[in-house]
């Protein structure tokens, strides 16, 4: 029988069905630096879920690297950063777009591994990330609203709304803690922007074309938010894709693909405007799944950049097989809980979701107050 979820009730579902089986607690401190690559190249072999896609030949890495950790002595400052040059080597191909190493070894704390990101350094169209929105460039019509707020965990976000020439909805935020925000006690501008836009929304003038979400330069956040956000443009589940998770301690131990929905809110109405979302390269994980939740809707658009490639959920490492897990007292693993597909069939992870109208990064016009990508979106509905 298949169950139907919403993308953010799949942690709850799976802790039901998928609970991680008892191990053995890892020792705080690692007999030598080849514990602490067998710790990792075990963690790697039993929690990373993108194996069956994932070109790394993992038995050919534990051959290459276990003779060169066997000769290393944890107590030489030289060897333990050579001991860092092969976790970042073995590592490079890895293509979870979310897979970092975070060292908490006093001596190595100023080290981090993070393929994905140095891939990108890399890469011929690579730009550092801009400041969205840039509210005095003369786009929004007096009379928007933007404002902040600090989650319980101490991020800050940031988000705006307002009218585009009165004829476009628009609405920016570059973190999802929407729904915390929103539902705090305390005094903050996201929930005072957030007001304004369901208003909005809620009242749409006649002279509302159509509605533009841009989530560029958003580094992701809470999934609860997919709903709580999106949720208010539609008026039956909508479903975006799938979702699996590890079953066992094998490479290839998965569950079935289960389906991705968001749900709606209660009494919202479908939204018969176009809907517009903007993306770019420094789009993630959550900000992901908005913009391909977004383009399961019909008369939808994506405009912009291909979006970062980190596509799956993450999760508390206690609940599951696979996702983060830590080495002894050197390093902690970031790494995705599970694997997600959309629903074109199609794995994103570490490739990054396409826009339908690219509009690349164009830092000469942003700097002077002209976006590009937005005035695209302008143009799409008269």
């Amino acid at each position: 029988m298949t169950r139907r979820t919403s993308f953010s009730g799949l942690l709850l579902l799976l802790l039901c069905s998928c609970n991680k089986s008892k191990v053995p607690a890892i020792p705080a401190s690692p007999g030598s630096l080849s514990d602490v690559f067998e710790a990792y190249w075990n963690g790697m072999n039993n929690n990373y879920l993108y194996w069956d896609i994932d070109t790394t030949d993992w038995d050919k890495t534990y051959a290459v690297y276990k003779p060169l950790f066997a000769v290393l002595n944890d107590q030489d400052p030289a060897d333990l950063r050579k001991a860092v040059g092969y976790f970042r080597q073995m590592s490079g191909g890895i293509i979870d777009g979310h897979f970092s190493i975070q060292f908490t070894y006093p001596l190595l704390k100023d080290s981090m591994i993070y393929p994905v990101l140095n891939r990108k350094l890399l890469a011929p169209d690579f730009h550092s990330p801009f400041p969205y929105p840039r509210a005095d460039s003369g786009y929004l019509d007096s009379g928007y609203v933007s404002g902040g707020y600090v989650t319980t965990g101490q991020d800050r976000v940031f988000a705006m709304s307002g009218t585009i020439q009165r004829r476009c909805l628009y609405f920016y935020c570059d973190k999802f803690a929407l729904q915390e925000a929103f539902e705090s006690d305390r005094v903050n501008g996201v929930r005072n922007v957030l007001q304004y836009f369901f208003e909005q929304l809620n009242t749409l003038s006649p002279e509302i074309r159509s509605l533009v979400i841009d989530v560029r330069n958003n580094a992701g956040g809470n999934l609860a938010d997919l709903n709580f956000l999106l949720g208010s443009f539609i008026s039956k589940p909508l479903a975006f894709g799938y979702t699996r998770y590890k079953n066992g301690n094998g490479r290839l131990n998965y569950t079935p693909w289960i389906p991705a929905y968001v749900m709606p809110k209660k009494n919202s109405k479908a939204l018969t405007l176009p809907v517009i979302v903007l993306a770019d390269s420094y789009s993630i994980s959550m900000a992901e799944a908005t913009v391909m939740a977004i383009k399961a809707m019909p008369n939808s658009y994506f405009i912009g950049e291909t979006t970062w490639g980190a596509t799956g959920p993450i999760s508390d490492e206690a609940l599951y097989y696979g996702g983060p897990f830590s080495v002894y007292n050197y390093f902690s693993v970031y790494t995705s809980s599970a694997e997600f597909k959309y629903i074109d069939g199609r794995i994103y992870e570490g490739k990054g979701f396409p826009p339908d109208i690219p509009i690349p990064f164009d830092a000469g016009g942003l700097l002077n107050g002209r976006d590009r990508q937005l005035e695209k979106a302008l143009s799409l509905v008269q």
